[in-house]
């Protein structure tokens, strides 16, 4: 069981937040806490150090904020997945933090059994994009990211894409198309690829920027 428990980073400059996380956290039998994060340097540093699945990470910290940790990871291809816990006054960070690589974000007051459940499905590939984020999507479109290039894309990657964007990973698209997991994975780099974009939660992004939600 230990070999494949989930492998959580905390990073936070609050450290009563952190004890808390970790309180959430422990009670998992298939997640593991191995480390703790005060800023976003730091941040950097143990995932590079620890290889944890998945991070949990705030945006706003002293020094080096989530947001550049997050361009950071990106920048040494760290596989982590990055999962924002942000409070909901600070709805409106969630969008650069999406667009920096961030696979999705939970609220601070989040309930145990939904952290759990967020970190389970980050870690499984999916993109968690809630519907009261898309409002804050459309209103800070960037032009530029793959704008008009959606018509060089098949029919078929334009149903990858809708199940991107609907948060399923490459299994469950591969079941829901009845295709394999190879050619589900071939249709997600060929859509990267002719969007310029570069990743699934880039993608899912896109999607629903330009209307292609299922």
């Amino acid at each position: 069981m230990a070999d494949k428990r989930i492998r959580v980073l905390l990073v936070d400059d609050h450290q009563v937040v952190r004890r808390g996380l970790r309180t959430f956290l422990e009670v998992q039998d298939d997640i593991e806490v191995v480390g703790e994060a005060g800023d976003g340097a730091e941040g950097v540093a143990l995932t590079e150090e620890l290889r944890p699945d998945v991070v949990l990470m705030d945006v706003k910290m002293p020094g080096m904020d989530g947001i550049e940790a997050l361009r950071k990871l990106r920048e040494l291809a760290n596989p982590a997945k990055v999962l924002i816990v942000t409070s909901f006054t600070e709805q409106r960070t969630v969008v650069p933090a999406l667009r920096a690589g961030a696979s999705g974000y939970v609220y601070k007051d989040v309930d145990p059994d939904a952290l759990a459940g967020a970190i389970r499905s980050v870690h499984a590939g999916h993109v968690l994009l809630q519907q009261e984020i898309a409002g804050a999507l459309l209103a800070d479109d960037d032009p530029g990211s793959g704008t008009g290039r959606g018509g060089s894309l098949t029919e078929r990657e334009r149903e990858v894409l809708a199940l991107i964007a609907d948060g399923r990973s490459n299994r469950e698209i591969a079941r829901a198309l009845v295709l394999s997991e190879k050619t589900v994975k071939t249709h997600v780099s060929n859509i990267l690829m002719k969007l310029d974009l570069a990743d699934r939660t880039q993608a899912a992004l896109w999607a629903v920027r330009h209307g292609m939600t299922r």
